[in-house]
């Protein structure tokens, strides 16, 4: 019964308006359409640009640079890796200025600590770069500064071999040398200081010849 009842037919139609009107003032049958013909769907509503607006915001703010405090923490220990590698460049400005000192005496614990295998740098370059950078499980904010630092560690091979290449010991070569160690050191020194505080506070650090290298690097 359910099954007839679906198609059965009513007995009388109701009345309707036709579908075609014809006009007796052109002797070529026309027609028009009428309104009742016409379907009518409905129209999609409009979307608020209010809402369209605030998912982008909310999208925005999900960036993979956005940083919470455990990324700020670790992208901000990261760029102590270059600075502890390179220590030994500021031995003509840590003997001669007492605030220098005063400055690294803090992390000598650390730099003893980081000094006492001399493979340590190599295992900590591996640690960062297979670890950090290419695990995107950390945020990009954290593999973006963590290569930033394996960069800036990278650039001392360049200083070393010109050390390893001319040791001169006194004259204007020996000045030379201390210049170039001492430049080297304070360009370290600022990174560090740099880096880590702008980590700290949230924001990107973008440090001079190594920024875009890292930029390349993190995908």
């Amino acid at each position: 019964m359910a099954i007839n009842s679906l198609f059965s037919f009513p007995s009388t139609l109701p009345n309707k308006q036709p579908i075609f009107s014809f006009s007796s003032l052109n002797p070529k049958l026309s027609y028009s359409p009428s309104p009742a013909s016409i379907p009518h769907l409905p129209t999609p509503p409009l979307r608020n640009p209010r809402i369209i607006r605030r998912s982008l915001i909310i999208a925005q703010s999900k960036d993979s640079n956005s940083a919470d405090a455990p990324d700020r923490l670790i992208s901000a220990i990261t760029y102590f890796y270059p600075f502890f590698d390179g220590i030994q460049y500021g031995k003509y400005v840590i003997t001669q200025f007492s605030p220098f000192q005063a400055f690294i005496q803090p992390l000598v614990p650390a730099i003893r600590v980081f000094k006492s295998f001399p493979f340590n740098g190599f295992l900590v370059f591996l640690t960062l770069y297979f670890v950090v950078v290419r695990n995107p499980n950390f945020s990009r904010y954290v593999r973006f500064n963590t290569m930033q630092a394996i960069v800036l560690d990278v650039l001392l091979i360049f200083p070393d071999l010109l050390e390893r290449s001319f040791s001169p010991r006194d004259g204007v070569g020996l000045d030379l040398m201390m210049s170039l160690d001492s430049t080297v050191f304070l360009f370290l020194l600022v990174c560090l200081i740099y880096g880590s505080s702008s980590c700290l506070l949230g924001q990107l650090p973008r440090l001079p010849l190594v920024a875009d290298a890292a930029d390349r690097q993190v995908l």
